[in-house]
């Protein structure tokens, strides 16, 4: 799927927000895509906050800013992975 509208809701209140996704894979890995020189750690909380309102397990944040792409890759996993089956 490409880039979704991710649904905030806190205390039982949908809040009025536009957070977007870039590409969910399976309905149960989140990817967020960058270009940046660098990545900072608001980049990481972006996804994070994506997996934990999605209840999705995993997550890859990948920087296209690079020569090499395989190494501008990070993986995250969260609470919900252990709920995954083997």
């Amino acid at each position: 799927m490409r880039q979704m509208t991710v649904p905030v809701i806190y205390k039982n209140i949908q809040v009025q927000a536009e957070l977007k996704l870039d590409v969910m894979v399976n309905d149960s890995v989140i990817v967020e895509l960058k270009a940046v020189e660098q990545i900072h750690p608001i980049h990481e909380a972006q996804l994070l906050t994506y997996m934990k309102l999605l209840k999705k397990p995993k997550g890859l944040l990948i920087n296209f800013h690079t020569d090499n792409i395989t190494r501008s890759i990070k993986p995250f996993v969260n609470e919900y992975f252990s709920a995954l089956p083997d």
